[in-house]
């Protein structure tokens, strides 16, 4: 089902009335979604949820629970002097140089130093104090309760995540075990997770998995590594015991013995296997000059694999053996490099880390290729794929199983449930992501009105086929076509139009062969835009602002580029799904999100246009979701422009004839409490009706009679039951 269509408020209210009946079986209750707008649209329906506790109950906690929405400094930061810096790598920066503990150590010796006001009273008296029971948005709440108590809303959401019933936030908090090592490690077991608009969870995997090593990222490499060296020469004259606590602690283990102050921890181990922070580091890494001299010979390694002429596909397994020859880097070595750089950079108190992104990336890639040998790929490319002229060597290290991310989720805790409007077919998610789901359920929805008016225009006024296909997009006909589509819409829909394109080069070159006076016969506006995108993913088009959706191809990914055809391969292979079936669920499923974009509630309308030959075919219709799939009618499926032209005048005709009220919903597509309590009644009905039937059909009586009055057990409604006999009690 589309958004607006209730499906977050029934997984709250389904899961927290869970909570409160049966109390210690559900301790924490983990929301995920993708972008910022859609958290704080959760926590806008956890208040209303809270606010119906309230005036069913009449206590004034609500629901009891509390509920806390989770997002990067950058979200949260109330001091005006990191605030302002705009974007979140500089924001985590300056942050980190007002309340890492070597600079409050130095604030104490000299007043000075500038420090974060919000975070030491935070520390000072924040840390013993619980947060009330409620609902904490991130501006409208977070940041106001930081305010009046003068704490630090990031700080104070963290530490509330420990005493949180109910948290909401990133997808990545989750799967990039970057992050999650630091936030939800310490999760109970008896957890429930929902990922939400998760029709493109294997994709986030992936990335949380992988790295892309460039030209420049090798020369920001070189630039921290020279500060490193500067700095450790500096600590050993001056303060030599600094290096030699580390150098002990090193020794003794990676694991600390007592727990880091969060504003220190800014750096996690990239892998999932725990195992080797319970060691000690390798003897020729512990020293700082060690360390650095492994630093120099990986990086000279990395820069010789990019001076190739040619491509390079080969397995983690190799690339480990070629180093060991070439720079006697060893696999336990590469494996602890990102460790032993976190363990450095703190014992050398750099308060600016944003240096040091270069050997952050180099070092997770180190731990990533010598921790995974199966399921990951090492492609180095001299050119760019699309320019082939211009030399721009980058290495690829690429997860090609999105289960690697996902896997210890599901077995560490007890519900994880993924659901999206878009999320279709349901049956090829659990092959990419290697599960077995428990229960999987396609929902329909329930519409007062025929809101949607779905079609696929396969062939202009001339006949002439439309499609995006590779040989045919430099045919002016198609492209005059696909105009003559667009100005005709533009004509009829008195709204906003949204138009996606298969690529950005397609829109561009598509786009330059449009006469401009094309597009400005309508009262409303029209959005060019890409499959893909943002567009496609974060931004509601309500009612007028999005009335039309034109899908002018089928959004096919770049099935030239190398990772894709190694991510294939590996499919084939290991789960047994044919290239050209992936190719078409992962087009067809972003097509699908495209056209969502067309209603985003019950009370909406929207026309989708689906504009090329090939969806009329099987086997992309049947990848649609099935709402959409029900009001796609046979005699939508073939049109011409001037044919889709008069359907989408007959339709707007029909929707835009009289208003539509919240009335006319009443007891079709939105339910009343009475509505509820009527339909519960005549399913406890239907149950003693049936469980009478079946047991006078095995004693050979058929029925037939009085009409006897009755009372469920439990529950006092009333039931008429159409019998000749009454059956006692304990067979009901």
């Amino acid at each position: 089902m589309p958004s607006g269509t209730g499906k977050t408020t029934s997984i709250l209210s389904l899961v927290v009335a869970y909570m409160k009946a049966h109390p210690g079986s559900i301790e924490k209750f983990v929301y995920c979604s993708r972008t910022v707008p859609e958290l704080e649209k959760v926590m806008g329906e956890m208040k209303a949820l809270d606010l119906y506790y309230k005036t069913e109950t009449g206590s004034s906690n609500g629901c009891g629970l509390l509920a806390v929405a989770l997002s990067s400094r950058k979200n949260l930061c109330i001091e005006p002097s990191v605030k302002k810096a705009g974007d979140g790598v500089t924001t985590d920066t300056n942050c980190r140089k007002l309340t890492a503990s070597f600079v409050r150590r130095q604030h104490r010796d000299n007043e000075d130093v500038p420090i974060c006001t919000f975070y030491e009273n935070f520390d000072n008296g924040g840390r013993e104090e619980i947060i009330p029971t409620g609902v904490y948005s991130l501006v409208k709440d977070l940041q106001a309760y930081g305010k009046s108590k003068g704490y630090c809303p990031y700080f104070l959401a963290r530490l509330a995540l420990i005493h949180a019933n109910i948290i909401v936030y990133s997808y990545y908090y989750m799967l990039d075990p970057k992050i999650a090592a630091l936030v939800s490690s310490d999760f109970p077991k008896n957890t429930v997770v929902v990922f939400d608009e998760a029709h493109n969870i294997d994709n986030v995997c992936i990335e949380s998995m992988s790295c892309v090593i460039s030209r420049r990222s090798l020369d920001r490499c070189n630039q921290g590594l020279e500060k490193l060296a500067s700095r450790v020469a500096e600590v050993k004259r001056n303060d030599a015991a600094r290096l030699q606590e580390e150098y002990n602690r090193l020794v003794t283990g990676l694991r600390e013995t007592n727990v880091n102050r969060e504003t220190d921890i800014v750096l996690a181990n990239p892998t999932l296997p725990t195992e080797i922070l319970n060691q000690a580091i390798p003897g020729s890494l512990r020293s700082a000059d060690s360390f650095i001299s492994f630093l120099r010979r990986l990086l000279e390694y990395v820069k010789l694999r990019l001076r190739v002429a040619h491509v390079v596909h080969e397995t983690p397994v190799s690339f480990l053996k070629d180093c060991l020859e070439k720079v006697c880097i060893d696999k336990r070595a590469l494996m602890y490099a990102a460790e032993r750089l976190r363990s450095m950079l703190d014992a050398m108190e750099f308060a600016d880390l944003g240096v040091f992104s270069g050997l952050t990336l180099l070092c997770n890639f180190a731990t990533l290729v010598s921790t995974y040998t199966k399921g990951f790929c090492v492609i180095i490319e001299p050119f760019d794929e699309r320019a082939p002229t211009v030399v721009n060597p980058i290495l690829y290290f690429h997860c090609m199983d999105a289960s690697f991310a996902i896997q210890p989720i599901f077995d560490r805790y007890t519900s994880v449930i993924l659901t999206s409007g878009t999320l279709s077919p349901l049956d090829m998610y659990p092959r990419i992501l290697n599960f077995h789901p428990v229960n999987t359920a396609s929902l329909t929805m329930t519409l007062a009105r025929n809101c949607v008016c779905p079609m696929i225009v396969s062939r202009g006024n001339d006949q002439v086929a439309m499609t995006t296909k590779f040989e045919s997009r430099e045919d002016l006909a198609v492209t005059r076509n696909y105009g003559h589509l667009l100005a005709e819409m533009a004509s009829i829909v008195p709204d906003g139009i949204v138009a996606f394109f298969p690529s950005y080069h397609y829109l561009e070159s598509t786009f330059a062969m449009w006469y401009e006076q094309a597009c400005e016969n309508g009262r409303g506006a029209i959005l060019l835009s890409v499959a893909r995108g943002k567009v496609s993913e974060g931004i509601d088009f309500d009612h007028h602002l999005g009335r039309c959706v034109i899908m002018f191809g089928v959004p096919y990914v770049y099935t030239q580029s190398r990772i894709f055809k190694a991510r294939l391969e590996y499919l084939r292979d290991q789960y047994n799904i044919r290239p050209n079936e992936f190719i078409t669920f992962d087009a067809m499923r972003h097509a699908a999100q495209c056209l969502g974009r067309a209603i985003r509630g019950k009370s909406d309308y929207g026309i989708m246009i689906l504009a090329d030959k090939r969806f009329a075919r099987s086997d992309k219709r049947c990848k649609l979701p099935s709402w959409i799939q029900a009001q796609l009618s046979d005699a939508f499926v073939n049109l011409s422009t001037e044919e889709a032209a008069q359907a989408c005048r007959r339709f707007l005709r029909v929707m835009g004839s009289q208003p539509f009220r919240r009335e006319d919903q009443l007891g079709l597509a939105l339910l009343t409490h009475q509505d509820v309590e009527a339909m519960v009644k005549e399913r406890a009905e239907n149950v003693v009706i049936q469980k009478y039937t079946n047991t006078a059909a095995a004693k050979g009586n058929p029925g037939g009679g009085l009409a006897t009055g009755l009372v469920v057990p439990g529950s006092q409604i009333p039931v008429r039951l159409a019998t000749g006999m009454m059956p006692p009690p304990s067979q009901m």
